[in-house]
């Protein structure tokens, strides 16, 4: 039976886990380094490294996410291998066929829906936490919303602020600034995508041993979890390395002509409200942020500026997220709990 402990089925969410976080860093891997890549800021390899080891450091330093999605999202009779299970499976399978095609989506809704579908095929409507899913479901709205109007924002300021500044030296102050705003992004992205892997495995660790007094000793000083942090952290960061470039080609160049400046908005703006949500422990989608925060800064240009067309296949691609991973979710719920 799959909600029977067991060694192999909790070494098979670990791994899947950490499947999860791969995928997560290669499809994500836009978000912190597609606008410095798309300014020509850094090189496309000094940009991968920055981005890993800022994903690792922001995965490393926070739990608040971990613990909403590892605890929150189904109630605690509904949470068992396979539903956990079914929620990877459904998610890694989703995004990396997104990810071939070159499109962002959000590994964040994405889980959350598998799971939740995953849940109400094990045990019916009750299993999911309906007060959590209306945070998340707020936050698919506005986390957006926020990104584009920061983005706009941010960028008629420094438009404004530096109006009567020689070209030249605006470019060159924000080609340094945009190093230090694809960092400030790279880290808010591990502290809030990179907590979810760390929160799938502390969720299997509690079925493993049924322990749920693991939730409070989640710590990189705990002798019991700081494993699962740091392996949870390199996960993501490996993902990073290997780079989406479908990804980055997407939110980098086709969806306006970037500048440092632009680069620079977009990610300072993008980053704010990710770690304002991080700090709060609700999950939100980076590639939301980013990619509306792109969108923002081009159409302070003009609303033209911005290939509508691009933006739209990526909204298309968020759209089928929630019901594409739910249903996959809901499917391999279904038949591992026939086996």
């Amino acid at each position: 039976m799959l909600d029977d402990p067991s060694l192999w089925v909790f070494i098979i969410i670990i791994v899947l886990a950490l499947g999860f976080g791969v995928v997560n860093g290669f499809n994500d891997a836009a978000n912190a380094i597609a606008t410095v890549i798309g300014t020509r800021t850094l090189s496309p390899r000094n940009a991968i490294i920055l981005a890993a080891f800022f994903n690792l450091a922001g995965a490393a330093t926070g739990t608040a996410v971990a613990k909403t999605i590892g605890k929150g999202i189904l109630i605690p009779e509904a949470i068992s291998f396979q539903t956990v299970i079914a929620a990877l499976s459904a998610v890694i399978i989703w995004t990396t066929l997104a990810t071939y095609r070159g499109l962002p989506v959000s590994l964040t809704h994405g889980f959350v829906a598998a799971m939740a579908a995953a849940g109400i095929a094990a045990a019916g409507t009750r299993a999911v936490d309906w007060t959590i899913m209306g945070r998340v479901a707020s936050a698919v709205v506005s986390a957006p919303i926020l990104g584009f109007i920061g983005g706009f924002i941010l960028m008629i300021l420094l438009i404004w602020i530096f109006r009567k500044s020689v070209p030249a030296k605006v470019r060159n102050l924000f080609s340094n600034s945009q190093i230090v705003s694809a960092a400030f992004m790279a880290y808010s992205h591990g502290k809030n995508d990179g907590q979810m892997p760390m929160g799938i495995m502390v969720m299997a660790l509690v079925l493993f041993n049924n322990d749920p007094g693991l939730w409070e000793r989640l710590s990189l000083f705990n002798t019991d979890t700081w494993w699962i942090i740091i392996i949870a952290a390199f996960s993501i960061s490996f993902g990073t390395t290997i780079g989406g470039w479908r990804v980055i080609k997407t939110i980098g160049m086709r969806v306006t002509t970037l500048r440092p400046v632009h680069g620079f908005a977009a990610q300072t703006a993008a980053a704010s409200v990710i770690e304002m949500a991080s700090q709060i422990g609700i999950p939100v989608s980076t590639t939301h942020c980013i990619s509306t925060s792109v969108m923002g800064v081009g159409a302070t240009r003009r609303l033209s500026a911005v290939r509508w067309g691009v933006a739209g296949n990526i909204m298309s691609a968020w759209i089928l997220t929630f019901p594409i991973c739910g249903a996959l979710g809901y499917l391999t719920s279904l038949l591992l709990g026939l086996l």
